[in-house]
């Protein structure tokens, strides 16, 4: 059996991967899903100084307080970032890298080079946070979720921090490594494209899956992509 580290990505928790955890579990396998700082249930603690290294800190501490080793680290979305950092942190931990459809910037350059946004739907700001409208998350986000999931989901997202939506040079270190990784694009997924998840595969010679599924398949193909986490 494994050990699996789920790290989630933008306007979400640990939440997003209930119904994988679910399947994970059924198999025998030890699985974390962390809540990253200033997200979800601790949305509370919103504030400045959030970043993505401070964030793959945590993780990183998750694994060596709880004695984690050989671990199948999998990030999803912008968790793509956290997932290299920490990866980085805790490299003689680490067994096995999953990017499911995620943001992997590579040296030089960042997550606005990548995220094609539409400007029907222009995002909400603060001073600390970011996120989509309701309309954005009804139309877009969470479109191809059945009714009662859909509802599910957009009671839980909740805005991300600003100052871990990228990391300039942060990622540089993992970058310069080599990994056993595999990357699983979603072929009804707009962002990240599949040139920018081709080119991921291509830079760490990952192995390279396709499911057919949109953004969120931890929600919608959670037997499918679990499958998948398993070989």
């Amino acid at each position: 059996m494994s050990t699996y580290v789920l790290i989630h990505g933008s306007y979400q928790g640990g939440w997003i991967w209930k119904h994988t955890v679910e399947k994970l579990v059924a198999k025998g396998n030890t699985v974390h899903s962390p809540t990253l700082d200033g997200c979800g249930e601790r949305a509370r603690s919103i504030r400045s100084g959030i970043t993505i290294t401070s964030q793959a800190e945590e993780v990183s501490d998750l694994l060596r307080y709880q004695d984690l080793t050989d671990v199948t680290l999998v990030g999803t979305s912008t968790g793509g970032l956290v997932t290299c950092k920490v990866a980085e942190l805790s490299r003689d931990r680490i067994q096995h890298i999953f990017f499911v459809d995620a943001l992997a910037p590579q040296p030089g350059k960042k997550v606005a080079d990548i995220v094609v946004r539409s400007p029907s739907y222009p995002q909400t700001i603060t001073e600390l946070t970011r996120g989509p409208s309701k309309a954005e998350m009804e139309e877009r986000l969470f479109q191809d979720l059945e009714p009662n999931l859909k509802k599910w989901a957009i009671d839980r997202v909740t805005m991300h921090p600003k100052g871990a939506t990228d990391a300039p040079g942060e990622l540089d270190g993992f970058w310069s490594q080599k990994w056993d990784t595999t990357v699983i694009r979603c072929t009804l997924s707009v962002n990240p494209s599949r040139d920018h998840q081709f080119r991921t595969a291509q830079k760490l010679n990952a192995q390279w899956h396709e499911l057919e599924a949109g953004h969120y398949p931890m929600l919608t193909h959670p037997k499918e992509l679990s499958q998948l986490l398993e070989r």
